[in-house]
């Protein structure tokens, strides 16, 4: 990516450095040295993620797993855009041990479970561990330590043992509950396959990314505006619903498939797809300061999922539109749309402000400000 000013990308990673600090500070569970699911605790809280519903684990001591790879992504991130040592010990010294609280080491094969062990099993979603696989790819390319190379091939073989021949293949969402295969669990995947054949030149990722996102484009993509819906239940019918991170992991995957096959259509769909999810998702809204703006929907995290398919598209077509438009959403945020303990909600316009703040909100935007100073 062209770089931004040298003021422009200080202040980005300043501000992702900020969020860094003030989440491990307020949302710490020193008990565990853990995290909370939102800040301030809610004892009310209820989580409706889950397979197993929405009354799991009422009044959690700590987060659910999912929120807690945020952590992880975004002091990768960090670490790779400074080169600073700090994020690399706060990685070995404070994410990465919490992390291994979620290891199940029971049930195999081995993966990452929903919530800690320390109480008892949980579900497993390959979609989780997709998101931690891919991290540890990254952090394996910076670091060579073949520690995290071996964790992210471990997830892998985990992930792929969700793979089935209903509907010709495909992978679950969750282990304990095979009752539809969806594009979060199978877009990551293949963005994952690419990786791990770029680190080890093993044609077998190369051939299970290809048939992964073949299968996922199959089933799952609108041929109308080729954004993808969310899942397939075993029975065929199509939950239509879109998000911005099933287009985002399709357009990432579609991108590494290009630069390793130079097969245009990889590409061209990459585009279409882009294209897509910039009209669908994004709209002109009044925020919080009155002014008014395009912003992408509100849901954070999904979106810094898409920007890592609009940042690797970028860095191939140079065309910044939709990931300055992200850019500059998340810029407002920090500027219009913080509370008074420094933390945002989902609403990036500032409009639609919660009184809990859940820490998957604000850990995505670790990565998010840490990547926007590379875009010109």
């Amino acid at each position: 990516m062209s770089p931004a000013s040298t003021n422009e990308k200080d202040n980005d990673l300043a501000m992702a450095d900020s969020m860094l600090t003030n989440i491990l500070n307020k949302y710490n569970v020193e008990k565990y040295g853990l995290l909370q699911e939102t800040y301030p605790a809610n004892p009310d809280n209820k989580i409706t993620y889950l397979a197993e519903g929405t009354m799991q684990k009422r009044n959690q001591e700590v987060s659910f797993l999912w929120p807690y790879s945020g952590m992880l992504s975004g002091v990768i991130s960090l670490y790779k855009n400074t080169g600073d040592e700090k994020y690399l010990r706060i990685l070995e010294e404070r994410i990465l041990p919490g992390l291994e609280l979620y290891w199940d080491n029971i049930r195999e094969p081995f993966c990452y479970q929903s919530y800690p062990m320390f109480n008892g099993e949980s579900d497993r979603f390959y979609d989780d561990n997709d998101w931690l696989a891919i991290d540890f790819c990254d952090l394996y390319a910076l670091t060579k330590n073949e520690e995290y190379l071996h964790k992210a091939q471990d997830l892998h073989k985990y992930i792929y043992s969700g793979w089935s021949d209903e509907l010709e293949g495909g992978i679950y969402w969750c282990e304990q509950k095979k009752t539809s295969k969806n594009t979060c669990s199978n877009a990551p995947a293949a963005v994952l396959c690419m990786k791990l054949y770029n680190l080890t030149q093993d044609n077998d990722y190369l051939d299970l990314a290809k048939k992964t996102y073949n299968w996922t484009m199959k089933y799952l993509c609108d041929p109308e505006d080729s954004v993808y819906w969310d899942n397939i239940k075993l029975n065929g019918t199509i939950g239509k619903a879109k998000y911005t991170y099933n287009s985002g992991q399709m357009i990432q995957a579609g991108v590494l498939l290009y630069k390793a096959t130079g097969d245009e259509q990889f590409l061209n769909d990459a585009k279409r797809t882009a294209k897509g999810s910039y009209e669908y998702f994004t709209k002109i809204r009044r925020g919080i300061n009155g002014t008014n703006a395009r912003f992408y929907s509100a849901s954070p995290w999904f979106n810094v999922i898409l920007s890592r398919g609009l940042i690797a598209l970028y860095e191939i077509d140079n065309n910044p539109e939709y990931i300055n438009t992200m850019a500059e959403n998340a810029r407002y945020a920090w500027m219009n749309a913080r509370d008074e303990n420094g933390f945002l909600g989902n609403d990036w316009t500032g409009n639609d402000s919660k009184p809990f703040k859940w820490l998957l909100d604000n850990a995505c935007m670790i990565e998010l400000y840490s990547e926007i100073g590379n875009i010109k």
